[in-house]
């Protein structure tokens, strides 16, 4: 008796350890998962500083050096910093930003020049004494033995230095710091006590107007403080005027600490201010990565998966990169640069900037109507409040400006997108914003509208073709907005210009190839070139951007030769001779997940019946696309583009047409997906059999019911429910039946 009592008593023990050990496992961050150091290595052009969801500030080191390995400011291979700047670019293909670089110093420093002449101080640092953390940055600066540490609210950066003995440290402010694109032309300090300064940094760059206001203070009071304009010191800090460095100067003591708040605006230093005063009255430095911590944790649970520990960590570190643009723009009391050069007051809500629009509308801005919807009713407010501003839509916004950069008016599938999801707008004004951006007479759409297609030019990047296909695509989803709101004549306009895609198609080659004027198509003709007709691609690439009407492109070829070229779409590999470009990366035969307009292929063979072929391309690109070393994205990030196809994709769903509501199905990457909506409903993948070798699906149930469909509908994810799926390691040819 005593011997099964003992036994019964080491069950019970062991079952509570497990549940103990079980509940503990589920108390386990979900921030813990996110690497912020992937991308940053390769061509993916991310950063790894601080920065909490959407934030204004994006406080990050700086290698100091130019380059498009550098264009977020940091290059993993790199062994230098020279300072920690407050405004970064998650990657772009373009170099901008880096706003009001801080640096601590000390003695221990030797000088450094820039190829320019211009002082600067670099330190050494190594990966092993780095760590970052959603929120959150660390390193030990070798040079000098200083700790650095950084993290943020939405408007305030927050540095904190533990410093050496030393006679001699210092804390650099430096406005006149350059990198990339950006230049600085405006600058002003103003020392207004021994802990506060405040001013303004204008430069230009791919933003042309670029004005970031600030305040600036001290934990500490410095001793004294130097202002520099370009090489000639000033040692009155009563001095104001256009300096482009600050050095404030102190004696610290060993392990000392001093912390510097840093407020930007846009608008006014008054805003800066006023950001500081509401959003960092203290200086709690661990306090402020706690919350910055908590604020990333409550974004990333708006999905909860099950799966292995590297899925948990490519898709939460995904995740968050989906998080980081666009950026807030407006400060505490609603005061933003506008793009017409004038303070506006957004009235209700954020105002959002940094929309890569060519790249985000396709999967990035349909998450965030699922994870994100009050965000995205600001991002729309912020599309409307840039129309009153210039009279158009953005086509790729930063900083209060309009770079005019890339192609399409692709604010409109946004716009179009949310209107049909439920998302509150003014839906007059939008129309009228949307018509007006497809009407313009600049990015020769005013000759789209005369030929029905864009001519080829003679002179620089047409884009001919790849104009054509997203005017087509952009045409048909303002025709959608019509129909709902009633203005047929509108409607009818822009349905007939959604068919413009079949003016460029060619049934000889079987490809849509550039024309002229005349109607006649250039010669000579390659698919696999990369000429200035089609816009960071080729022939191959855009063939499939018809996302409005797959079945017409299908009928237009035949099935049986669509099925032959998406076959050969992912065979047809570059020979050793073909020179690609930087943006042709991550290819599988001409398919090229590093760009965008690639991003939807693997998903059309569910529109002819072989959804098999989707279910193993789809797991192929995420297996040898996608990791979590620092060269994990196989091209640009752009803005959260990349990673929100992984996210979608891992779930096994996909926007292939981002404005009708549809998303096409694949097999989940991960055990099971619990996405937490707004309205408090659930909506619950699961997967049975999951495993490296299970991807095919077997069947599929939808709350229980047998679903013979590769399509769900947005209105049925909000409803909440279950979508099950039983995996196999052969494909189920006869998964849907007709």
């Amino acid at each position: 008796m005593k011997k099964h009592l003992c036994i019964a008593l080491i069950l019970l023990v062991s079952f509570m350890s497990c549940k103990k050990k079980d509940a503990l496992s589920e108390k386990v961050k979900l921030t813990s998962y996110v690497n912020t150091f992937t991308g940053t290595d390769g061509p993916g052009n991310t950063y790894p500083g601080a920065v909490v969801p959407f934030g204004m500030v994006q406080l990050s080191p700086d290698n100091g050096l130019p380059g498009w390995d550098r264009i977020a400011g940091y290059f993993y291979p790199d062994s230098t910093i020279a300072g920690f700047s407050h405004t970064h670019l998650s990657g772009t293909g373009a170099g901008d930003m880096y706003d009001l670089l801080v640096m601590p110093l000390n003695s221990r420093f030797t000088e450094s020049l820039t190829p320019e002449g211009r002082y600067r101080p670099y330190s050494k640092f190594s990966h092993d004494q780095e760590k970052a953390s959603p929120g959150y940055y660390l390193v030990d600066l070798l040079s000098s033995g200083i700790k650095a540490e950084l993290t943020t609210t939405a408007r305030v950066g927050f540095h904190q230095y533990t410093f050496p003995e030393d006679e001699k440290s210092q804390i650099i402010l430096d406005l006149g710091y350059s990198l990339n694109w950006d230049k600085p032309v405006d600058t002003k300090i103003t020392i207004e006590d021994n802990q506060t300064i405040s001013g303004y940094r204008k430069s230009t760059g791919w933003a042309k107007d670029q004005r970031v206001y600030f305040v600036m203070t001290f934990s500490k009071a410095f001793d004294t403080a130097q202002l520099f304009k370009n090489s000639e010191e000033k040692d009155s800090i009563s001095v104001t005027g256009k300096f482009t460095r600050i050095v404030a100067n102190y004696k610290t003591s060993e392990d000392e600490k001093i912390q510097v708040k840093v407020a930007l605006s846009s608008a006014s230093i008054a805003g800066a201010r006023k950001n500081l005063e509401v959003e960092l009255p203290h200086w709690d430095f661990e306090q402020t990565v706690e919350k910055a911590s908590n604020i990333w944790e409550t974004y990333l649970s708006k999905i909860k998966i099950k799966g292995t520990e590297s899925q948990k960590e490519l898709f939460y570190t995904n995740l968050y990169h989906v998080f980081l643009t666009p950026s807030l723009h407006s400060d505490i009391g609603g005061a933003y640069k506008g793009a017409d050069g004038k303070v506006h007051i957004a009235n209700g809500y954020n105002k959002y900037d940094t929309f890569s629009l060519w790249d985000t509308f396709r999967a990035t801005h349909p998450l965030y109507t699922i994870l994100a919807p009050k965000e995205t009713q600001d991002m729309v407010k912020s599309f409307l409040s840039h129309y009153d501003e210039t009279g158009l839509l953005p086509v790729w916004s930063l900083a209060g400006n309009e770079t005019n950069m890339m192609i399409g008016y692709h604010a409109v599938p946004v716009i179009v997108d949310a209107y049909f999801k439920g998302i509150p707008m003014d839906s007059k004004k939008a129309l009228e914003a949307c018509v007006a951006s497809a009407t313009e007479k600049g990015r020769q759409i005013d000759t789209y509208m005369e030929l029905g297609y864009v001519p080829t030019s003679e002179e620089g990047e047409s884009w001919s073709v790849s104009k054509t296909l997203e005017y087509a695509y952009d045409d048909w989803c303002i025709a959608q907005l019509a129909e709902a709101l009633g203005k047929e004549g509108i409607k009818k306009i822009f349905l007939e210009r959604a068919n413009n895609w079949k003016n460029l198609y060619d049934s000889k080659s079987t490809f849509f190839r550039p024309k002229s004027e005349t109607g006649k198509f250039s010669s000579p003709f390659s698919a696999k070139a990369y000429t200035r007709e089609f816009c960071e691609s080729n022939a191959w690439q855009y063939f499939w951007f018809v996302p409005h009407d797959i079945n017409g492109l299908i009928n237009t070829l035949g099935k049986e030769q669509f099925t032959a070229k998406l076959d050969s779409m992912f065979t047809y590999y570059p020979s050793s001779e073909d020179k690609l470009p930087i943006f042709s990366t991550g290819m599988i035969g001409q398919y090229a997940h590093g760009n965008e307009p690639s991003h939807h292929v693997s998903y059309l063979y569910n529109n002819i019946g072989q959804h098999w072929k989707t279910q193993q391309m789809v797991r192929k690109i995420i297996e040898t696309q996608y990791s979590t070393k620092p060269n994990g994205y196989c091209g640009n990030e752009d803005c959260g583009q990349m990673s929100a196809w992984l996210v979608f994709s891992s779930m096994g769903l996909y926007p292939v047409n981002p404005a009708d509501g549809i998303y096409s199905i694949t097999s989940p990457f991960v055990k099971e997906a619990a996405i937490q909506l707004e309205n408090n409903k659930q909506f619950v993948i699961t997967t049975e059999n999951q495993s490296k070798e299970n991807f095919y699906i077997q069947s599929i149930t939808f709350n229980g019911n047998p679903y013979n469909e590769l399509t769900i509908s947005h209105k049925q994810i909000m409803a909440g429910g279950k979508l099950h799926f039983v995996l196999g390691n052969v494909p189920n040819k006869e998964l849907i039946k007709k």
